[in-house]
């Protein structure tokens, strides 16, 4: 059978991959400090801050964790997503992610501000992702065939 995802899917790891990086290294201040042109946070602090206003019904300390976890896991997904790793779970978690993350943004946000930003697309895009039967160009791909 003739797999006419090869690029799509490619192009689709890729973008999602470096659409969960970005935010990562901006938060831990890598890409320059808050204020600089297409920085959202520059720091850890303003991006605990803006965890915290998703979440008002946390305090901050246990904002600043789950700002944690969610950061580890969109590292996580941006790795996986880009080498094709274990590419179906990981699309599955970034998903979920990603539908919570557009859910808390429009209760406590409003209901464009997850459409500003696009969030649900890139749900909607993890979860398209899941569906797609074979990951070309990917570790899960090389490995399938080293195991045959």
């Amino acid at each position: 059978m003739k797999n006419e995802f090869s690029i799509p899917q490619l192009f689709l790891r890729l973008a999602l991959g470096l659409g969960f990086i970005l935010p990562v290294l901006d938060r831990l201040g890598i890409l320059g400090p808050a204020g600089t042109k297409n920085v959202a946070w520059g720091n850890w602090e303003n991006f605990i801050s803006y965890t915290n206003t998703l979440m008002p019904f946390l305090g901050k300390s246990a904002a600043g964790f789950m700002g944690l976890i969610a950061t580890l896991a969109e590292a996580a997904f941006a790795v996986l997503l880009i080498t094709g790793y274990k590419t179906r779970l990981a699309a599955q978690g970034s998903f979920l992610l990603t539908l919570a993350f557009g859910l808390s943004m429009a209760i406590f946000l409003g209901i464009r501000a997850p459409f500003n930003y696009s969030v649900f697309a890139d749900s909607a895009a993890s979860l398209l992702l899941a569906c797609i039967p074979v990951y070309k160009w990917s570790l899960d791909n090389y490995l399938s065939k080293e195991v045959l």
